[in-house]
């Protein structure tokens, strides 16, 4: 997922930076400066959190997972004014950042009950000998979360963290620096001092932050900031999780109805204005249904750009990148049959598009875009198809819409991601995780694996002393 970094001038002994300047995507109007936290505010924090993580570690888990439950119900009381800091700062509607707040609520519960019940293995050996495991905490973790779902993602990483006993500092993006601010105020009050802390700051406080002396980085963000992580834990030996960029595809098989294939491709495509790291951004469709379906497609993009549905991008350097991938596209020959046209007025907006005649030399097939943008390449088989959604260096999540059985089998055997959907682009269980792969990422991202990703296990063997044995082995039993 593309993030942006923040030049600032200070010096690199300053306990905070130049402030990170935000713009409102939809006027472009300056909202507010935030200052950034520099080396000296993050060894603090970090420090803060090593003092307390002994005694946290130590806290009953139930106790543990009742803080939680307290933070859930914090967090619900202020959504209202969190979903607002959210439209002002990314320029998601209010509507849908009040569901990504239900979203964090319902998480951090979910952490809270499964955090009490996370349990190790155990293996019998002979009759007076055992052997188990148990599950201890990292130790100090930091976060770092993205700008487009803010909260739910953050609060999946915080839950997990801190309801294994491990202390929290978390960065969220410096694209929405005051809402990150804002729940680390709602959330911290829920734990003793120290354990749960927030600081601020771009790509310069994110480097600092994982490159300190903490226990576990956990990363949602870009592929090369993520690379950038996974190469500094490699040195502080630090456990590294991360989900990071996609450039997810949709495969559309000859049987399916073309009109709810291209109602599929659109709610994948254009949903939070295609800002989703698991959105539809490639699309191969075979040639039998291939008119029906990008007619179809052009008429869900047209009605989202005429009734002003399309939320605007999170801010103009974003919008550009965007554009830059669809200007690409149309150098090499792609057509636009809806959107492609940067619009005038003020903010970030991006209309929804769609571009037909691609092919995979195209950054659109090929890099994470991030915009709402459904890139359409025909193809004429479902084997061509499923080669070419195999192909790229991302492994995130795909989408296959059909109703052969066999294709479906085969493709789920086939792509290289951690996530296969099959007849619908979004949804899932609740407590479902995910393992990405390539660039894209790697470790267990939210379920109850994460708890695992967060603790680190101690093998425990216990054999009785000599003389107990020895009875045993004389068949005597107990004493």
């Amino acid at each position: 997922m593309p993030t942006t970094a923040i030049e600032t001038a200070a010096g690199p002994g300053s306990a905070e930076r130049a402030g990170i300047t935000i713009r409102n995507p939809r006027t472009g109007d300056v909202l507010w400066t935030v200052p950034e936290a520099g080396p000296d505010a993050v060894t603090r924090a970090v420090d803060v959190a090593r003092s307390a993580a002994a005694d946290w570690a130590s806290t009953a888990p139930a106790e543990r997972g009742a803080a939680l439950r307290a933070a859930a119900r914090a967090l619900d009381a202020a959504a209202a004014e969190l979903a607002e800091l959210n439209a002002s700062e990314t320029g998601r509607p209010v509507e849908e950042s009040l569901a990504g707040i239900g979203a964090g609520v319902s998480t951090l519960e979910q952490y809270a009950e499964l955090g009490p019940v996370h349990r190790g293995l155990s293996l019998r050996g002979n009759r007076l000998a055992s052997d188990y495991t148990v599950a201890e905490p990292r130790g100090v973790a930091a976060l770092l979360t993205p700008w487009n779902d803010p909260v739910a993602v953050a609060c999946g990483l915080i839950g997990a963290a801190l309801v294994t006993g491990n202390t929290v500092v978390h960065k969220p993006s410096e694209r929405c620096p005051r809402l990150g601010e804002a729940l680390g105020e709602v959330l911290a009050p829920a734990f003793p001092p120290g354990v749960f802390q927030t600081i601020n700051g771009g790509a310069g406080a994110g480097a600092l932050l994982a490159e300190s002396q903490v226990d576990v980085v956990a990363h949602v963000g870009s592929s090369a900031a993520g690379a950038r992580i996974a190469r500094a834990g490699a040195l502080t030996g630090a456990h590294v999780i991360r989900e990071n960029g996609g450039n997810d595809p949709l495969l559309v098989d000859r049987d399916v109805d073309p009109a709810w294939a291209a109602e599929q491709a659109a709610v994948g495509a254009f949903s939070n204005s295609g800002q989703i790291c698991v959105a539809v951004e490639r699309i191969y469709v075979h040639e039998a249904i291939a008119k029906e379906f990008c007619a179809a497609l052009e008429a869900e993009a047209a009605l989202r750009n005429n009734n002003g549905t399309v939320a605007p991008l999170v801010d103009e350097r974003m919008r550009d990148a965007v554009h830059a991938h669809v200007t690409d596209a149309l150098s090499q020959g792609a057509h636009a049959v809806e959107g492609g046209v940067l619009p005038d007025g003020p903010g970030s907006f991006y209309p929804a598009t769609v571009l037909l005649e691609c092919t995979d030399s195209m950054q659109v097939m090929t890099e994470e875009t991030f915009g709402p943008v459904a890139p359409v390449q025909v193809v004429k088989s479902f084997d061509d198809g499923l080669r070419l959604a195999c192909s790229g260096k991302y492994g995130l999540a795909a989408t296959v819409l059909s109703g052969n059985m066999a294709h479906v089998q085969q493709a789920v055997a086939a792509l290289p991601v951690g996530t296969v959907k099959v007849n619908e682009v979004f949804g899932g269980a609740p407590g479902g995780a995910a393992q990405p792969r390539g660039e894209s990422g790697a470790g267990f991202g939210y379920g109850p694996e994460l708890l695992d990703e967060f603790s680190r296990v101690k093998v425990v063997h216990i054999a009785a002393p000599p003389a107990a044995a020895e009875r045993e082995s004389k068949g005597q039993g107990q004493p």
